[in-house]
C-alpha cells in the first residue's frame, strides 16, 4: 500500500513537471509569454517553474526549470536570434539559472510558512492592498497615456485578481503571503542571477552590442533589473498565488 502510493506521488510529480514543461515552452514560442502593462511588458515564463516547485517540491521545480532552461538556449541558437542572443548561449546563463528558480521559490516558501498564522495573515492583507493600490496608478497611468486596450484590459484583471486575494485571505485560515513570498524570490533569482551573469561574462560585448559606452554597462544592466525584474516580480507574485490557492482548494 504504501509503496503503491509513493509510486502514485512519484507518477503525479512526473506529470506534473511534464505539463508545466511543455506550458513554459508554449510560452516562449508564443505572445503569451510577454504581458503588456503598459510601460513594460512583463515575462511569464518562469511562472511554471515556481508553481512546479511551490505545489509538488523543489525537484519538480528544477525539472520545469530545466525545460525552461533548455528552450531558452534553444530559442536563441535557432528560433529567435538576435544581436544579443550569444549570451544564451552559455548554459550558466540560459540554463543554469532557470533550475535554481524552482529552488529558491520553494525554500522561500517553507521559510516564511515557519512565521506565525496570525503574522502572515495580516502581511498577506498587507500586501495585496500595496500591489492593489500600485496597479490602481498604473491604470490610471495607463488611461491618462492613451495606452492600448489590451494594456489597460490586462491592468484590470491582475487589480480585480489581487482584490479577489485581498478578499480571500481574509476569509481563509491558510494565510497566502508564504507562496508570495517564494514567487517573488524566484522571480527575482531568475533576474539577478541572468543579468548578473551578463555582466560578469559578457559586460564588453553585450554593452558593445547594444552600442552603450562600457562605464554605462553597470547602470545599464541594474536598469533593466530594475525596470523588468521588479514588475516580473509583482507579476509572478499575483498570478502563482491566485493559481496556488486554486490548485489547493481542489486538492481538498
Amino acid at each position: 500500500m504504501v509503496k503503491s502510493q509513493s509510486t502514485t506521488i512519484t507518477s503525479r510529480k512526473l506529470v506534473t513537471a511534464a505539463m508545466l514543461g511543455a506550458i513554459t515552452v508554449v510560452l516562449s514560442l508564443t505572445p503569451l509569454g510577454l504581458i503588456p502593462l503598459g510601460f513594460i511588458n512583463a515575462t511569464t515564463m518562469h511562472i511554471p517553474v515556481i508553481i512546479g516547485a511551490i505545489a509538488e517540491g523543489p525537484v519538480v521545480g528544477a525539472l520545469v526549470g530545466l525545460i525552461f532552461g533548455v528552450s531558452s538556449l534553444l530559442n536563441a541558437l535557432l528560433r529567435n536570434p538576435s544581436p544579443v542572443s550569444f549570451v544564451f548561449y552559455n548554459p550558466l546563463i540560459s540554463i543554469v539559472p532557470r533550475v535554481l528558480i524552482g529552488i529558491t521559490s520553494y525554500y522561500a516558501y517553507v521559510g516564511f510558512k515557519k512565521l506565525s498564522n496570525s503574522n502572515l495573515k495580516k502581511l498577506s492583507e498587507g500586501l495585496w492592498i500595496v500591489i492593489s493600490l500600485g496597479l490602481g496608478y498604473l491604470l490610471y497611468k495607463n488611461i491618462n497615456a492613451g495606452k492600448s486596450t489590451s494594456n489597460i484590459i490586462f491592468v484590470v484583471i491582475l487589480l480585480l485578481v489581487c482584490l479577489g486575494l485581498f478578499v480571500y485571505s481574509r476569509k481563509s485560515d491558510k494565510a497566502d503571503f508564504p507562496i508570495a513570498m517564494g514567487a517573488f524570490v524566484g522571480s527575482m533569482t531568475n533576474t539577478i542571477l541572468v543579468l548578473g551573469g551578463i555582466y560578469l561574462i559578457y559586460a564588453k560585448q553585450y554593452v558593445e552590442t547594444l552600442g552603450i559606452p562600457m562605464e554605462n554597462a553597470k547602470s545599464a544592466i541594474l536598469g533593466v533589473s530594475i525596470t523588468s525584474g521588479i514588475p516580473e516580480a509583482i507579476l509572478s507574485l499575483i498570478l502563482t498565488t491566485a493559481v496556488i490557492k486554486a490548485l489547493n482548494k481542489s486538492r481538498r
